[in-house]
């Protein structure tokens, strides 16, 4: 029984999306939104054609980057309900790495094999707003081969904000400096309402979206990410998706999608029930839907 032939024997509406899909035609959030509430056999059917178009273009090629990560300070002036990382500059146990020591992680890695460097942190209080500049001037004076992989798309924000410049004029600064890419996080749900349930005062929407289109009309790529199992709907999903996918379309600055899942230990917002509603994560099933539907949609 070839795959056709299978499709044809589950939910018409779910065969239908597929069929198209295998055809080589793009779906509408509505109809990924269908895929999302699918189950059974139908999500069984889901995950092969998305395991299928994935073997028409990529075969059986993985690619893999070397690479170390240096979060240089755990100070944060933001108090993200999911971060259970950050640190408030009066606690013990908050640290600040020198340039000095980010410098020499780099070249530990270096030595170890490694061919990127990302480097991201928290937002320390009153921080120098050329801060990041300097540490990519510093790294690519003692590794100028190895890609710098740093600062989220709420790092540029904060920093050209420190830095009394324009978000388009930072990234220059930073590109000159040596910046590679930068990392596509603090997205989170691409939703204000649940953006604001999770981490009040954190970039906005319509701020990341900027940022990461700024940084890719010069030559700058990012990746792209979620986070999902906490409070957000399906529809929340797939109207992040539809952001990320139209922001592609536009500047095709995107090297990748990474669904990262919501990690509930230690989170304020879970340990305190802070947040009606809130989940301990994604399912196992939902981490499915996510990886299988994303790579359809996208």
């Amino acid at each position: 029984m070839n795959l056709d032939s299978i499709i044809k024997n589950i939910d018409p509406v779910i065969s239908n999306i597929l069929n198209r899909v295998i055809d080589g035609n793009h779906i509408s959030e509505d109809e990924t939104r269908e895929l999302f509430n699918s189950n059974g056999i139908e999500l069984n059917m889901i995950v092969i054609v998305a395991n299928h178009l994935c073997k028409i273009k990529k075969r059986d090629i993985v690619t893999y980057v070397v690479n170390r990560n240096i979060n240089f300070t755990n100070v944060c002036i933001k108090r993200c309900g999911f971060c259970a990382f950050s640190r408030d500059f009066r606690e013990e146990e908050g640290y600040y790495l020198p340039i000095e020591e980010i410098v020499r992680r780099a070249k530990e890695a270096e030595k170890l094999g490694a061919t990127e460097v990302c480097i991201q942190a928290g937002l320390p209080p009153k921080m120098d707003g050329m801060l990041y500049v300097d540490i990519c001037n510093a790294i690519k004076r003692e590794l100028p081969d190895i890609h710098i992989h740093a600062f989220s798309p709420e790092e540029i924000l904060y920093g050209a904000k420190r830095a009394n410049n324009s978000v388009e004029d930072y990234l220059k600064m930073l590109k000159e400096a040596g910046l590679g890419s930068i990392p596509g996080t603090a997205a989170e749900i691409l939703d204000q309402e649940i953006r604001d349930k999770i981490s009040p005062g954190r970039i906005g929407v319509e701020d990341w979206i900027k940022v990461v289109k700024s940084a890719h009309s010069i030559g700058i790529n990012s990746t792209s990410t979620i986070m999902y199992g906490h409070i957000e709907s399906y529809t929340h999903i797939t109207k992040h998706l539809g952001i990320l996918k139209d922001i592609q379309k536009e500047t095709r600055g995107f090297t990748e999608f990474v669904p990262l899942s919501f990690v509930h230990t230690e989170a304020p917002m879970y340990n305190r029930n802070l947040i009606d509603g809130i989940r301990n994560g994604p399912t196992g099933v939902e981490v499915l839907k996510m990886h299988a539907i994303a790579r359809i949609f996208f």
